[in-house]
C-alpha cells in the first residue's frame, strides 16, 4: 500500500499543510533554509506566515550558530493552560465581573506593568513572588531594565496576548493564558538584533544575521535569551496563580487538577542525526513523545492541549495555532466591526 507522507519535502524544506501557507512564506523559508549554518531541512508547519527575517511557524536547525531575529523580540513567549476541578454547572450564569477581578491581579496592555506602590493582598503576594524569582535567577541587565523586569513580571502585555475561561468536551473548567517575556525579553533581543545586523554579513535579508559560537556576542546573547525564556515561564505561571485565585473565589470553590505550561517563541541545543544543533522554534511547540503543549484558537475559536508523537521529521514540533490568512494592515482595509460582531455571535 503506498502511504502519502504527511508533508512535502522542497529545497531543504519540510512543509506540512502547503496548501494553507502563502507563497511568500515559503520563498522566506527557503532565504533561511539556504544559510550556511543550517545543516538540515527547516521545518514548516501548516500555520506559517510571513515574518521578520525568519518565518513564523517554522522550526530552524542551526550548528555553530544562532540567529536572535529567529527567535524573535518577545522571547520566550507561549501558553499556560490549567485545568481545574470545576464544571460549567459550579460557576454562576454571569461570568462578566470576572473581567474586573482579572484586571485587577494581571495587568495588561502595551508597557502595563504592577504598580510598586499598589496595595492589597494579590499585588503584595505578586512582589514577594517576583522578588524571590529574580533573587533565585540574577542576572545583569541595563539599569533602565531592572525595574521593568520587577514591574512587568506578573504582567499579560499586549497584542495577541489573552487570558480565557474555557470549557473542555466534558464541561470541565480550564484557564488559558498567552504571553511571554514582556518588556525586558523585548528590549534585550532587540539589543541582539541590532549587534547582529551590524556584522554586516553577506546575507539575503539582513535580519538573518547569526551570531557564532565561539564569539563573545554569541555568549552574550544565549545568556540574555535562556534568562528570558525562564523569565516568561515564570511570567505566566505567576499570572496564572493570580487568576486562579480570582476565580476560586469567585466561583466559592475549586482547586487545580493539571497545568501545562510551553514554549512557542525559543531555541535550546538538542540532538537530530546524531548533530547537536540549536533547534528555534519560531512560532511553533516542542512536541517530543507523550509531551503535553497547548495550542491556542483565535478570538472565539477552540484551543487544544496537545500530545506529541515524536516526530522526528519536524524535530519533535508541532504548530503554535497562530497561523492567519491576511496580515493585520490587510484585516484591517478589509474587515469590518459589523464583519466581527457578526463572527463573534
Amino acid at each position: 500500500m503506498n502511504v502519502m507522507p504527511l508533508w512535502l519535502p522542497m529545497d531543504n524544506l519540510r512543509v506540512w499543510g502547503l496548501h494553507h501557507i502563502d507563497t511568500a512564506a515559503v520563498m522566506q523559508a527557503q532565504r533561511s533554509a539556504r544559510l550556511p549554518i543550517v545543516p538540515l531541512p527547516i521545518a514548516l508547519m501548516p500555520d506559517a506566515h510571513v515574518g521578520i527575517g525568519a518565518t513564523v511557524g517554522s522550526v530552524i536547525p542551526t550548528e555553530g550558530a544562532i540567529i536572535p531575529a529567529a527567535v524573535g523580540v518577545d522571547i520566550g513567549c507561549g501558553m499556560v493552560a490549567t485545568h481545574t476541578t470545576l464544571t460549567a454547572s459550579d460557576l454562576p450564569d454571569n461570568l462578566d465581573p470576572l473581567v474586573s477581578l482579572f484586571s485587577r491581579s494581571v495587568p495588561a496592555g502595551v508597557g502595563r506593568g504592577h504598580d510598586p506602590k499598589g496595595t492589597g493582598h494579590s499585588n503584595h503576594a505578586r512582589a514577594k513572588r517576583a522578588t524571590g524569582w529574580l533573587r533565585k535567577h540574577p542576572h545583569t541587565l541595563p539599569d533602565n531594565l531592572v525595574n521593568t523586569a520587577f514591574g512587568q513580571l506578573g504582567s499579560l502585555g499586549s497584542g495577541n496576548h489573552f487570558l480565557e475561561v474555557c470549557l473542555d468536551e466534558s464541561d470541565s473548567v480550564w484557564l488559558v493564558l498567552h504571553s511571554g517575556s514582556r518588556g525586558v525579553g523585548n528590549k534585550l533581543a532587540d539589543r541582539h538584533i541590532k549587534l547582529a545586523k551590524a556584522q554586516h554579513q553577506s546575507l539575503e535579508d539582513p535580519d538573518l544575521a547569526y551570531f557564532l559560537e565561539g564569539t563573545a556576542e554569541f555568549e552574550s546573547y544565549i545568556s540574555d535569551m535562556l534568562w528570558s525564556q525562564d523569565y516568561a515561564r515564570e511570567n505566566r505561571e505567576i499570572m496564572m496563580s493570580a487568576a486562579l485565585e480570582e476565580f476560586f473565589r469567585f466561583a466559592g470553590a475549586g482547586a487545580v487538577k493539571d497545568s501545562v505550561n510551553c514554549h512557542h517563541n525559543f531555541t535550546q541545543r538538542e540532538e537530530h542525526q546524531g548533530r547537536m544543533l540549536w533547534i528555534t522554534r519560531k512560532g511553533a511547540i516542542e512536541a517530543t513523545d507523550g509531551q503535553w503543549g497547548v495550542i491556542p484558537g483565535s478570538m472565539g475559536t477552540k484551543s487544544y492541549i496537545t500530545k506529541g508523537l515524536g516526530n522526528p521529521d519536524s524535530y519533535n514540533s508541532s504548530s503554535h495555532g497562530a497561523g492567519r490568512q491576511m496580515s493585520r494592515s490587510q484585516a484591517k482595509k478589509n474587515l469590518t466591526q459589523e464583519s466581527l460582531n457578526e463572527a463573534m455571535k
